[in-house]
Formats: C-alpha cells, structure tokens, sequence
C-alpha cells in the first residue's frame, strides 16, 4: 500500500493537492474495491453470456464461481440493499485478488493491494475487457473504496494514531469501556461524494458483511468510499482517469486523518 507522505496541514484534504506518497510495509488495509454500476444487462445473468468475459480475463483470474448475492450500496441517502442476483465471481488463484460481474455491475477487489498503480493496471484490464464482451452503455455510478482495520495492542494507542477530529471519544479517557463507538459522514465534491464512515467496533461485528468480514476481536475501522454521482458514458479512458483521480483524493483523505505516528507503526519511513 501506498499512503502520502507529508502532513497536509492547513490545506483542505478535499480540495487541496494530493500530497507525496510513502509505502507501508505493514498496512492495516483489509480491501481495496472499484465498482462501476450501470444500466441493466439482463443477459449477464445467462451462463452463455459471460463465456467470452472469462475468456478475455480467464488468464489473471481463473476460477469462476456463480452466486446468488445481494450488497449495499453507499449513495447520497445513506446505505441501501441492492436487490439479490446472479453474480459471476472470478478469484485468481491465491484468492486475494476478485472480479466480480452481475447484471448492473462489474467490480475489481481485492485483500493484497499493492500499490495506486497496480490497483489501477489491473481496472484497466478489467473495463478493457468489460468494453469488448459486455458493452454497458454508460456508468451510473463509479465507485472506489479503501478500508483500514487496527486491531491489537494498536487499539490502545489510537488516540496518538489518529487526529482529534477522527477519533473523538475513541481516544479519550472513557475508550477502555467502548463497545461500539461508529461515526459517519458525506462529503460534497462537485459531481461525486465521499463517504466516510470510522470507529470503533467490537468482536465478530462489521458495517458491511460484502465488505468487511468480522474478525474474533475488537477493532477500529477508517472505510473511505469516494463515488460519482452524475451518469457518463461508458469509456475506459475517461473511467480510469476518474478512478486515478479518486484514489487520490481517498488518500489524501487518509493522510490527513493520521498522523505521522501511524505511518511509522506501520512500516513507513518519514
């Protein structure tokens, strides 16, 4: 994982520049997920439809598993269930890396990202393909999530972790005896909106099961989702660049709510 550099200081995370970058050896980043919505396919949810998909992927993600699913969708009202229906799994191998299609959707995730750059190479091949052997007419929404977990003795020390603003009564003096402590909020950038939800949570609990599988001990959470809001045209270019350009302000986001502490503890060098 790639995480910038540099405190941002005075300047507004969502609207000043994206600072440097610095890798973390031992990033808590748990899922990385680019998702394009779009006008319904209702042939994609035929096995004969998806063939030449998987053929044009089948080499990076070989192992296809068909299933029944039904996720939520972060949008300006909140979040909200979408309606159950085939969706078409494809894992590599190891099983860390995920694209997923259904009649409305195609999704890239994965649980080793890597780096900005990696992340996006593979997006790229992913709507390539989408263009050639699905044809969606435009994008309803195009989303890009990260969420960070810290659990262990790390917990204890989120007050020197995270800035005030973000871990309000986590790291106060009333934190050892927090069950479930979650905050939320939506922010406005012209044409696409951040949802960004953190906190605490306790053992075997999750905000979203899609997305964040619960874990046997208690943890604190930083789930950052920036999204388009207005429809566009279905262009791999023009897709891509929006996605760099999400990624981006995501991290910036994320720099500004840690401090330099967090980046030394997990693996960066400042």
């Amino acid at each position: 994982m790639y995480l910038p550099n540099v405190k941002t200081g005075a300047e507004n995370p969502l609207t000043g520049p994206s600072p440097k970058e610095v890798p973390l050896h031992n990033a808590p980043l748990v899922r990385v997920i680019g998702q394009a919505r779009f006008p319904l396919i209702a042939a994609l949810g035929q096995q004969d439809s998806i063939a030449p998909f998987q053929a044009a992927i089948g080499t990076e993600y070989p192992v296809l598993r068909r299933e029944q699913t039904q996720g939520l969708v972060i949008g300006p009202v909140g979040i909200a269930q979408s309606p159950q229906q085939i969706a078409w799994r494809f894992h590599s191998r190891d099983e860390h890396w995920r694209v997923s299609v259904a009649a409305d959707f195609i999704a890239l995730e994965t649980t080793e990202y890597v780096s900005r750059k990696d992340f996006l190479r593979r997006l790229e091949a992913v709507l390539q393909a989408a263009d050639l052997h699905i044809k969606p007419s435009q994008i309803d929404r195009l989303g890009l999530r990260y969420i960070d977990r810290i659990t262990g003795d790390a917990l204890t020390d989120i007050g020197s972790l995270v800035r005030p603003e973000i871990r309000g009564i986590t790291g106060s003096e009333v934190s050892g005896h927090i069950q479930h402590a979650l905050s939320e909020a939506i922010f406005n950038l012209a044409e696409n909106q951040i949802a960004a939800r953190w906190g605490h949570l306790p053992p075997n609990a999750t905000v979203d099961p899609a997305a964040v599988e619960p874990v046997a001990v208690a943890s604190w959470i930083l789930d950052l989702d920036m999204f388009s809001t207005v429809p566009f045209p279905f262009e791999v270019e023009n897709t891509l660049e929006k996605a760099g350009d999400f990624a981006e302000r995501i991290y910036a986001l994320f720099r500004w709510a840690v401090t330099e502490e967090f980046l030394i503890r997990y693996g960066g060098e400042v």
